[in-house]
């Protein structure tokens, strides 16, 4: 089950990535932009997460369980934590 619901974030993730793109190359969905690129980063988040079966049910509790997992241990940078936490608030913001 959790190699499926990996797999299904990681699609989610790539839909949410082109949308971002297109939204974005359009010049008149900025807002849209950049909600989808968070969820773009948030449903890969996802796919790791379920490979180890964590889970949350708020965001700020997916992105403190990816950086715990996988920033602190160093398979992710804190660059890309970074990242990651300036997509959230900007995705609120937008919203």
């Amino acid at each position: 089950m959790s190699e499926e619901l990996s797999k299904y974030r990681i699609e989610q993730a790539e839909e949410s990535l082109a949308e971002a793109e297109l939204l974005f190359n359009s010049g008149q969905g900025f807002r849209g932009a950049v909600n989808r690129a968070y969820y773009g980063m948030f449903y890969a988040a996802l796919a790791l997460l379920a490979k180890t079966g964590k889970a949350s049910s708020k965001h700020s509790g997916i992105i403190a369980l990816f950086d715990e997992n996988y920033v602190k241990q160093g398979i992710f940078s804190k660059e890309l934590s970074k990242a990651l936490h300036r997509a959230f608030e900007f995705r609120q913001m937008s919203d």
